[in-house]
């Protein structure tokens, strides 16, 4: 798949198919690409916790909210079968530094990376930042050294997503309908601050 069609690909998904089990070493392979990404100052102060087997999955996603922007009747709560097979809990490890301001970027970063990782291999994922920080942290047997900063669920996707240009004045509020999930985009003609693209 060209790069370009990666990351078209690699969408926000909220329903999954939970027939589809993600393993240990899928997961264990999106951190060994991860490891190669760029990392401020080459500090790399990121640990990552990771959960594979429902019982765990299920006391994880107990812990998250979903879809901040739709309605309850837009977004009805995922059944047991439309939740995700797999998450990565992205901490900073307060041994390496205490400073996590300073590294908010690398977990973009990092998160980006493995969201497509598992695009390529046909899975999708939602990065999660609403959620009981300190009760997922718990639930994957990890102290207070460990400082959550980001929560990335997994599993094969579920729903359609589709992009679509905001047209000019319009809203980047993702919406649903007809049971398609659409998430507005703006032009490149607008994203471009110094020059115009049509001169």
């Amino acid at each position: 798949m060209a790069f370009f069609d990666l990351v078209k690909s690699s969408r926000s998904y909220r329903r999954f198919d939970a027939s589809r089990k993600i393993s240990r070493e899928e997961l264990v392979s999106f951190i060994e690409t991860v490891r190669y990404a760029a990392a401020s100052v080459n500090v790399q102060p990121f640990k990552y916790a990771l959960s594979w087997e429902k019982p765990l999955n299920d006391k994880i996603f107990a812990k998250t909210r979903w879809a901040r922007l739709l309605s309850k009747e837009d977004f009805p709560p995922q059944t047991e079968n439309e939740q995700p097979t797999a998450y990565i809990l992205i901490t900073l490890d307060r041994e390496i530094t205490e400073n996590a301001e300073r590294f908010r970027v690398d977990v973009g970063i990092c998160a980006q990376t493995i969201m497509l990782a598992a695009a390529e291999i046909g899975l999708g994922g939602c990065m999660i930042g609403n959620y009981d920080k300190e009760d997922v942290r718990d639930l994957m047997g990890l102290d207070d050294r460990y400082v959550p900063m980001l929560l990335l669920a997994f599993g094969k996707p579920g729903e359609t997503v589709v992009t679509e240009d905001i047209p000019e004045g319009g809203s980047t509020a993702y919406y649903r309908k007809d049971g398609i999930h659409h998430v507005p985009k703006r032009s490149v003609k607008e994203m471009i601050a110094n020059c115009d693209i049509d001169g």
